[in-house]
């Protein structure tokens, strides 16, 4: 393949509070005991002409990769200035549908919330939303793919995209938050969120904490090793300067409840996204982050791992993490270069 490199915080919190949980993933888990197990990993792709035609080969190179049982996507299935059209839609489902192995989609800022762009063709980003749903997540409870499997998924509370499983002793939650500030970016013309943006903005970050907690309680019900978030918004975006409260606020319960679950965790926790599109491996809620004080998080976490994928024009490989539970990190990973 060749691919050129190129305030609602405490509404959030209140309705945390009221939010109702889910049953545990037990019954959908697939457990391997002491076995290694691998997945793929990928996001922000494909972005634009080129990779839209060469995304059938970064399809079938996944395929052959004898080490790969699973495939993550991480979200944005378009760049942010092209159209959001049913029948793009439509073109990307078909490719998953080729992924021999069970593929987790965990739906990106580009494909809906940044359709109000007029270069995005103008569109009500909560329609696009819907639309998403429909094409994606036909059958809530499985994953894409050409072989599909279980999975618990929150798609009574109306976010099917949100799921979790278990592999090799390990817990997994594909969380749908997306960059944007999760989606309360003014929309064209506006200069603030509107009432139906903010309400699903709410009601979303409800859901995918109740998730994470829930994915947290299970990990420690049953004893595994490590817990892995999926997601796609980069809340940890590398800069030099102070990152603005502005751009980041509605992000401030999600990240305090994966700093409380975490702490409370005995293993490792990986959180891995996309979005900012350059690959980096850190620890963001460490001692002396400066995210700490932005998110409200009186004390470091030295468990959690935040593994951003490269993506966008630039993106020239996929992420091969294997799980190894008698591993003390229990995770490990390398880029594997896309073929030429």
């Amino acid at each position: 393949m060749r691919i050129r490199r190129a305030s609602l915080v405490s509404a959030c919190v209140a309705l945390v509070v009221a939010s109702v949980g889910l049953p545990s993933a037990t019954a959908t888990s697939a457990r391997h005991g002491d076995e290694t197990y691998t997945f793929a990993v990928i996001g922000d792709i494909p972005y634009g002409p080129t990779q839209i035609a060469d995304f059938p080969h970064v399809v079938q190179q996944i395929n052959d990769d004898p080490k790969v049982k699973l495939v993550s996507h991480l979200g944005d299935i378009k760049d942010g200035s092209s159209l959001c059209t049913d029948e793009y839609f439509g073109q990307v489902k078909k490719e998953f549908d080729n992924f021999a192995d069970p593929l987790v989609y965990t739906i990106g800022d580009n494909e809906w919330t940044d359709c109000h762009r007029v270069n995005n063709g103008g569109y009500n980003p909560l329609d696009r939303l819907a639309k998403l749903r429909s094409v994606f997540f036909p059958k809530p409870g499985q994953t894409l793919g050409k072989h599909p499997s279980k999975v618990t998924t929150q798609a009574a509370q109306g976010v099917p995209e949100n799921v979790t499983f278990t592999r090799a002793n390990v817990a997994f939650a594909a969380v749908h938050i997306v960059g944007s500030n999760n989606s309360l970016a003014p929309w064209t013309g506006k200069t603030a969120p509107t009432p139906e943006q903010s309400a699903e903005v709410l009601t979303r970050t409800a859901a995918g904490i109740q998730e994470i907690r829930d994915t947290f309680a299970q990990a420690r019900r049953e004893h595994n090793r490590a817990v892995v978030l999926l997601t796609q918004a980069d809340m940890f975006v590398p800069t030099d300067g102070i990152p603005s409260y502005a751009d980041f606020f509605a992000f401030q319960p999600i990240v305090q409840a994966i700093a409380q679950e975490s702490a409370t965790f005995h293993g490792p926790v990986y959180l891995m996204n996309g979005d900012s599109h350059v690959y980096n491996s850190d620890q963001p809620l460490a001692a002396g982050s400066k995210w700490l004080s932005l998110y409200g998080v009186a004390k470091p976490v030295t468990n959690v791992t935040r593994v951003t994928v490269d993506g966008s024009t630039g993106v020239d490989n996929y992420l091969r993490v294997t799980i190894d539970p008698r591993d003390r990190n229990v995770l490990s990973w390398t880029r594997v270069p896309f073929a030429s």
